[in-house]
């Protein structure tokens, strides 16, 4: 029989650590490999899509400013966007900067599980039930994260960036490494902003905040998405406002659950008791 968190020792759990981290390394690297063996293809349709006019947001900005009656006004026809590679070894490192992270997010699903199975046997019996149901929707959240990263803040940056100009003067010719350091952080730190709801929901069923909490510092919960925005994304004010509005929208999502949890909690505790005995 498994030995549980509590009867583990602290031997054990570097043990169990070694190879919770040596199991996730496998997942990434496989991924990472694989995205590197057709890295000419990622990097043409993947990590190039948004910089080319075809790009499926750009075609359904059109469709719905056509849509409003506002005619072309979203379109965007046409797109000179060039990246220069300033040292030889540039565009080989970027190789590797461009398969550790789609590496990465392929192999989130197995890296979430793994540390959860880490986690969950040095948890509480009420922790370990507020997280366990959820571990799905913390898998799906990260994938979704980086999806609208990819589709929506992405392409709507570069076409600000690209649209913006001090004088005609300048040449836009950024940099491989800064587009593809741009893009990864775009990827990865959306995807983690997107966990909101679960950690709330989680510190809701553990009892350190509740809804009405939640509710009464809205206003500081604003304050710190604005901040969390402007940190995850380049000072412009499209991308700070592209990121804030879902996860505003996340945090009064965050306010049901941790809500419908507290009912569901309350009508657990009515259930179990007992009746006046006769």
């Amino acid at each position: 029989m498994e030995a549980s968190g509590q009867d583990m020792t602290f031997l054990e759990h570097l043990e169990d650590l070694r190879w919770t981290l040596v199991r996730s390394a496998i997942a990434v690297v496989v991924g990472m490999v694989t995205a590197f063996l057709f890295i000419h293809d990622v990097f043409n349709w993947f990590i190039m899509g948004p910089t080319r006019a075809d790009f499926i947001t750009y075609r359904v900005m059109c469709k719905l400013g056509r849509t409003i009656g506002i005619g072309d006004a979203f379109c965007v026809s046409d797109m000179v966007f060039h990246l220069q590679s300033n040292t030889p070894q540039m565009e080989f490192m970027m190789s590797f900067s461009i398969a550790f992270t789609v590496g990465l997010i392929a192999a989130s699903p197995v890296v979430i599980w793994q540390l959860w199975k880490f986690v969950a046997p040095g948890l509480k019996e009420k922790e370990r039930n507020a997280v366990q149901g959820h571990v799905f929707f913390i898998m799906l959240l990260f994938l979704l994260g980086t999806a609208f990263a990819y589709y929506v803040v992405a392409p709507m940056s570069i076409q600000f960036f690209g649209s913006y100009s001090l004088s005609e003067a300048i040449e836009k010719r950024p940099t491989v490494d800064s587009y593809v350091s741009l893009l990864n952080s775009f990827l990865l730190w959306t995807g983690l902003a997107f966990e909101l709801p679960v950690i709330m929901v989680f510190l809701a069923r553990i009892g350190l905040v509740g809804a009405a909490f939640l509710r009464q510092y809205r206003r500081h919960a604003i304050v710190g998405v604005l901040i969390v925005s402007a940190v995850i994304t380049p000072p412009d004010v499209v991308s700070q406002i592209l990121v804030s509005l879902p996860l505003l929208l996340l945090y009064e999502v965050s306010i049901f659950l941790t809500a419908r949890a507290e009912r569901r909690q309350v009508a657990a505790s009515a259930a179990t008791v007992p009746g006046p005995v006769r």
